[in-house]
């Protein structure tokens, strides 16, 4: 059903990933509030039941880990029950980690490309037959970090860039069957991951001296606005700050502009770098550790 130019959002029924907090819980309510009906899917429990006890229309909570295959089938298999059909799914469940490739925690930087990348291709296989059955649209979250590469971000560029190929690749696969892919790109937002990171001394200072407008910290609110913009406009792209869709039409000179500026700041910064914090940032990041570290005891205590 049209209204204006984008999708009326009264009635259909949208998932979102990452819903505990920041973009992903304040999608949710903005959603609510436009008439839809909101699925939450995360790994806090508690903070889900709170997000969805904040919903304006229907709504419900799953707890899954976006990169276990079996349990995003099982949620989507009952979201679908539940409110009879899946009109939108916003793959926006993501974590972070900072400092070098050479002195990050290979199993936190392998843990960023499972949630941001595999989580995100999880979560689109097991909602898929529902989109497919709607003509919905799923929007995949990415950032800044696929536009272009930065320093002390390896793991988060990497996963970033790879969700943009990927959703643009489904995009071709699934046009023609009626589904919208979508690619919201966000840069700094005031969520918790990004807070988590400014608690970093040299992760802070470093994104402060990036050149303006690239070093801001953005209001959220703004921010999710857009992006619920794009979503009833079903849109190929979304920019969650004005100037990134500028950033398209030169992104393929950025890596050199970066590699020139980020050797001399990086020179700067090294005698500090011994001291940056290795694990997943933020209060999500948080979350993912401890759901892991859960399933580990459980495991340990089966065998």
């Amino acid at each position: 059903m049209r209204s204006g130019s984008g999708t009326s959002l009264e009635g259909q029924v949208a998932v979102v990933t990452g819903a505990a907090r920041g973009v992903g819980e304040l999608l949710a309510r903005k959603l609510s509030a436009r008439g839809a009906k909101v699925a939450l899917v995360g790994l806090e429990p508690d903070e889900l039941k709170r997000v969805a006890g904040r919903l304006h229309t229907e709504g419900g909570h799953w707890y899954a880990d976006v990169t276990d295959h079996e349990a995003m089938v099982q949620v989507a298999a009952e979201v679908e029950e539940r409110f009879g059909k899946v009109d939108i799914v916003v793959a926006n469940a993501g974590v972070a980690t900072g400092g070098t490739f050479a002195g990050s925690d290979p199993e936190a930087w392998r843990r960023v490309i499972e949630v941001n990348l595999i989580g995100s291709a999880v979560t689109a296989r097991a909602f898929l037959p529902a989109l497919l059955a709607s003509r919905g649209y799923l929007l995949q979250i990415a950032s800044l970090a696929a536009l272009t590469p930065a320093p002390m971000m390896t793991a988060y560029c990497a996963s970033k860039a790879g969700v943009e190929a990927y959703a643009h690749s489904l995009r071709t696969e699934v046009g023609h069957k009626g589904v919208r892919v979508g690619v919201g790109y966000l840069s700094w937002t005031d969520t918790d991951m990004v807070r988590g990171a400014d608690q970093d001394d040299v992760m802070r200072e470093l994104r402060q001296r990036m050149p303006w407008p690239a070093g801001k910290t953005y209001p959220l609110g703004p921010s999710v606005d857009r992006i619920v913009a794009g979503i009833e406009r079903r849109s190929s792209h979304v920019y969650g700050q004005w100037w990134l869709r500028g950033v398209q039409g030169v992104r393929g000179y950025l890596p050199g502009l970066v590699a020139t500026v980020g050797r001399r700041e990086m020179r700067r910064f090294e005698p500090r770098l011994g001291k940056i914090r290795t694990g997943l940032v933020g209060a999500g990041g948080a979350a993912d550790e401890a759901a892991r570290d859960a399933g580990h005891d459980a495991v340990r205590n089966r065998t």
